[in-house]
């Protein structure tokens, strides 16, 4: 029986492809690429919800978004926040975080402030659902910065509304 080198060639080039596919990263992995990530959220506001201006608790629920990288400031105008049925916000202004920081985007109206790292949504609606749901974080140019699926029962074993996603 005769070989054929070029066959032997083709075979090792599937193979090699093949092995390069079983071994590749998982799709979520994209999301480590990015220095700006979901470091945790208060999906369930303390209390009764309430969604109202004037007395509801709809500032008691944020999302915690951390600069990781150990050297670049990351400017938040152009971020988009989403979940699982599509609201969304958006951060229209120039928001810096340094290496290391972190901001709370909050429910409800304020006054944002970089030194008491906080951006209100000026929304007295609920994002977050309280048993389930899916937070997106996108950047500027619309690809993925991060994402995380969360339900109550699985994500949260004391019970608090709050669950941490990166350490």
């Amino acid at each position: 029986m005769r070989k054929s080198t070029a066959g032997a060639a083709l075979l090792a080039a599937v193979s090699t492809v093949a092995l390069g596919v079983l071994t590749a990263a998982p799709a979520q992995a994209a999301e480590y690429q990015s220095a700006l990530k979901i470091r945790g959220a208060q999906y369930d506001a303390p209390g009764a919800d309430r969604n109202s201006c004037s007395s509801g608790n709809t500032s008691q629920e944020y999302l915690t978004l951390k600069n990781y990288s150990k050297t670049a400031t990351i400017n938040l105008r152009g971020y988009v926040v989403e979940d699982a049925t599509g609201n969304t916000f958006t951060f229209t202004a120039s928001h810096s975080l340094q290496p290391g920081d972190y901001v709370r985007l909050r429910g409800g109206n304020g006054t944002d402030s970089d030194a008491k790292n906080v951006v209100y949504r000026d929304n007295c609606n609920f994002m977050w659902n309280n048993d389930r749901d899916t937070i997106y974080l996108y950047k500027p140019s619309g690809s993925f910065s991060d994402v995380h699926a969360y339900s109550k029962s699985g994500n949260d074993g004391d019970g608090n509304g709050y669950i941490s996603f990166h350490s």
